[in-house]
């Protein structure tokens, strides 16, 4: 739609206000200045928004204030109107007639937009960390919303996906059968969806929370432009929010980006039942991107499409332990191995020294005092690592422990876990000179382990008693190769 649609003027004012003309989407113009951006609704009704009215242009650029604002301090200013005076002229905020509505911002540039770094392969791990800190945060600060039935909400989504996706174009039949197997998922799964929702998992979240929709703000990530004109549409649960920002990096970056936000995430909030709805939300997000390319006549639309048929088809779980003395590199192992396993965006790392943190209610990286590291508190680390693996199994999902190991009776335990899921175990004992671990832990910075030489060197005296656990040595550049042939051929 051009300036025909009665916004001419405004345009004209808001384009010599910028210096410069607007970029426009089909609903919105956004006009980039110097020191401030100013957004204008269309005056558009389509089939899922009416922006047609004054009011309504008013209302939901409130609205979007309202949502954004707080989870991005200083980016949203204000909402002002553009008003006429008594000699014809428009201004912002002045006195007379009020013509339409403008929602004042910062203006970020646009190398700082998140789906501009991951296309110039700048998502690096820190950034990432701060990313899934970013949306846990988010959705920490959100109200729950009791009583919204999410399960039928999600029948919706999948009718209304599909409707969307033979109407532009994409294969009848694939379709078809996507449609029929994403709703017998759900249909399995509405129970679940139920009890998240009285939990508090559902709440009125971010709802189009992909990386387009990220940027970086005084050198943090921070969300924006929130769904804003569809209540309904973006009261869901927290995972699906989640959902369409690991979609997204994996398309946009790789597995291992999505993984690490993933287990970034989980680390944050604990919640690792997610993982039980992500082949469901991971396909509805990528066929929204199916169907959407495709009316633009984009070959990326079948890629998406195949990415929301894999996705709903998971490889089984199965379990990897990683035990052995601090820095022996448990956690980079993990790293390396999670993407490849199970299902999309692969494993579920569950490391000791995060949970210990989690429960303390601190950040990862945050030191704790000696009386964090009590026998009762280990004891309390090591029952929510054993919970957490059940619970990931259980969901379907692969995971990945990630503790020292050191008592006979965890590694027991941990292979138990294992055999009462029914799912493949295998166990990895890594080991190296006290010397080479001795110089990793000196180098060692911002990590969530606040183990030091001292501590290094009690541990060693302690006698791990028989490891049956395949072992690799950790001093070898190529431990990960030689654990991915172990899972590769058990």
């Amino acid at each position: 739609m051009t300036a025909a649609d009665g916004q001419a003027e405004i345009v004209g004012f808001l384009t010599r206000l910028a210096g410069r003309a607007p970029v426009e989407t089909h609903i919105s113009r956004v006009f980039v200045g110097a020191d401030t951006v100013w957004k204008l609704r269309k005056p558009v009704r389509l089939s899922f928004l009416d922006f047609s009215t004054l009011a309504a242009r008013e209302h939901y650029s409130r609205r979007e204030l309202a949502l954004n604002a707080p989870h991005a301090p200083g980016l949203y200013r204000d909402v002002v109107p553009v008003a006429r005076a008594a000699d014809g002229t428009l201004s912002l905020g002045g006195n007379g007639e009020v013509v339409d509505w403008v929602v004042r911002m910062a203006p970020v540039p646009e190398t700082d937009f998140l789906d501009r770094v991951a296309a110039r392969g700048g998502l690096t791990p820190v950034l990432l960390d701060a990313l899934g800190d970013a949306v846990a945060a988010m959705h920490a600060a959100l109200p729950a919303a009791p009583g919204f039935d999410v399960a039928a909400a999600m029948a919706q989504v999948i009718a209304g996906n599909a409707r969307a996706a033979e109407e532009a174009g994409l294969p009848r039949e694939a379709v078809g059968v996507w449609r029929m197997v994403a709703e017998a998922r759900r249909a399995a799964l509405a129970p679940w969806l139920a009890e998240r929702a009285g939990a508090g998992f559902v709440r009125r979240a971010h709802g189009d929370l992909h990386l387009g929709n990220l940027c970086l703000w005084h050198g943090r990530p921070v969300p924006f432009d929130a769904l804003e004109f569809d209540e309904d549409l973006a009261t869901i649960d927290l995972g699906y929010d989640l959902a369409f920002l690991l979609m997204d990096l994996e398309a946009r970056a790789d597995r291992a980006a999505a993984n690490r936000v993933l287990n970034r995430y989980v680390a944050r909030t604990g919640d690792v039942a997610l993982t039980r709805g992500l082949p469901l939300w991971l396909s509805c997000r990528a066929m929204v991107r199916a169907h959407v390319l495709a009316r633009l006549e984009q070959a990326d639309a079948t890629r998406y499409l195949r990415f929301a048929q894999a996705t709903l088809d998971p490889p089984p779980p199965r379990l990897v332990a990683i035990g052995g003395l601090q820095g022996t590199g448990k956690t980079t192992l993990a790293r390396a191995l999670a993407p490849r396993l199970g299902a999309a965006p692969g494993a579920l790392i569950l490391r000791s020294d995060e949970i210990r943190k989690r429960l303390a209610g601190v950040a990862p990286e945050a030191g704790l005092r000696p009386d964090s590291y009590t026998r009762a508190a280990s004891d309390a680390v090591y029952a929510a690592l054993e919970d957490g693996l059940a619970a990931a199994l259980g969901a379907g999902h692969a995971a990945i422990a990630d503790a020292a190991f050191l008592d006979p009776a965890e590694r027991t335990r941990v292979e138990a876990i294992a055999h009462r899921a029914g799912v493949p175990f295998l166990g990895l004992w890594l080991e190296a000179p006290l010397a080479v671990l001795e110089a990793r832990l000196a180098a060692r910075q911002g990590d969530a382990s606040d183990a030091n030489i001292v501590v290094l060197r009690q541990a060693a005296a302690h006698d791990p008693g028989p490891i049956a656990w395949t072992r690799l040595d950790a001093s070898d550049s190529e431990v990960s190769d030689h654990a991915r042939s172990l899972i590769a051929n058990p």
